[in-house]
């Protein structure tokens, strides 16, 4: 089972930063996983928000701002103790830090409509080239999974799954030709990681912190185990 990183190391940097994706390089983790927006530039970046509130302390809507208005906002303002100031990372300079990483899940967030999901996923196939082996792109939005399938992507995908809809998930990954399910902690039951992986799909379980659990989903054989404490997990597990 694969320690993944969730938005970096949520619980132990501040999220969706360089600085948050050098901390579990250096702790020796090569899995992450990440949130992807298109600004109204086209450029790609991580943010989980479309609001800057919650990690900056500052009120400010993500998508009335080009990629040139990011360096204001400090992804770190909430961790007193952080020494860095964590500007918004473009997707390009995130890469960077992941050349030798063998697992990245690049979740890409909702759209609200068709053209959108085409224009981010075009550019995104785009940057991701070199990473064809090691990433999956993963999301909510049906219209990002029929984006990619209409646009014959190379790249792996993953539907996540946050509503109880059973094996309908699995289903609609087949249908969607996805190779993975991002199963939300609470939903992946003993039954239905059992028919994920009758059904060929790979398993990754978002989001875990405790440790007991952690280790019954290894005990299941899950592909992935997505966590804000990767640092405590590789210790414990």
């Amino acid at each position: 089972m694969r320690i993944i990183g969730h938005r970096g190391a949520r619980g132990e940097a501040p999220e969706n930063t360089l600085g948050g994706f050098q901390y579990i390089h250096d702790l020796g983790i090569r899995a992450v996983e990440f949130d992807v927006r298109q600004l109204k530039d086209n450029e790609l970046i991580i943010m989980h928000d479309d609001n800057f509130l919650r990690t900056t302390g500052t009120d400010q809507a993500l998508y009335d701002l080009n990629s040139h208005q990011l360096e204001a906002y400090n992804q770190a303002h909430i961790w007193m103790e952080w020494k860095n100031f964590e500007v918004t990372p473009t997707l390009q300079q995130s890469l960077k830090i992941m050349q030798d990483f063998e697992h990245i899940e690049v979740e890409v967030k909702a759209v609200a409509t068709m053209a959108e999901a085409e224009k981010l996923v075009l550019e995104l196939q785009k940057q991701l080239h070199g990473f064809e082996q090691t990433a999956v792109i993963t999301s909510f939005d049906l219209k990002i999974h029929q984006a990619l399938k209409q646009q014959y992507s190379i790249f792996k995908r993953g539907l996540l799954v946050e509503d109880d809809i059973k094996h309908k998930a699995i289903e609609q990954a087949i249908e969607l030709g996805c190779c993975q399910i991002g199963w939300m902690n609470q939903l992946a039951t003993d039954e239905m990681i059992q028919a994920t992986q009758q059904a060929h799909l790979q398993i990754s379980v978002w989001t875990v912190n405790n440790v007991e659990r952690a280790k019954h989903l290894q005990s299941l054989g899950i592909d992935g185990l997505i966590t804000d404490f990767p640092k405590m997990m590789l210790e414990q597990l």
